[in-house]
C-alpha cells in the first residue's frame, strides 16, 4: 500500500519519457517524405482561382489531338486548395525550380 508521501511524490513526479516535448521555437525539424500512399497524374493544363482564403490549382489534359478546333475539351483531374502562405511558398520554389531549368536546358517560351 502506498504511503502520503509516495502518492505526494507520483502527482509530482515529472513527464514520462514518452512525453512528447515541446516544439522549440527556431529550430529546424528533420523532414521525412513519406510517398507509400503517393499517386501520379500527368497534366497538360493548368489553372489558377482565389478567394481571399484560398488559392485552388486546377490541374487536367488537354483532350484536343487536331488543330483548328472552335472549342477544346479540357478534362479536369485534380484540385490543389492551398492557404495564401503555402501558395506563395509553392510560388517561390517554382520560380527557383523553373530558373535551374531554364539554366541547363535554356529559356522556356510561352
Amino acid at each position: 500500500m502506498a504511503t502520503k508521501e509516495t502518492r505526494e511524490e507520483s502527482r509530482t513526479a515529472a513527464p514520462a519519457a514518452s512525453a512528447q516535448a515541446p516544439l522549440v521555437v527556431g529550430a529546424n525539424p528533420k523532414v521525412l517524405w513519406d510517398d507509400s500512399a503517393m499517386r501520379t497524374a500527368y497534366a497538360n493544363v493548368c489553372n489558377v482561382m482565389g478567394t481571399r482564403e484560398e488559392i485552388m490549382l486546377l490541374f487536367g489534359a488537354n483532350q484536343a489531338w487536331q488543330t483548328g478546333q472552335k472549342e477544346i475539351r479540357v478534362v479536369l483531374s485534380d484540385r490543389v486548395v492551398l492557404n495564401p502562405f503555402a501558395a506563395k511558398r509553392l510560388y517561390r520554389m517554382l520560380e527557383q525550380g523553373l530558373k535551374e531549368y531554364e539554366g541547363r536546358f535554356g529559356e522556356l517560351k510561352v
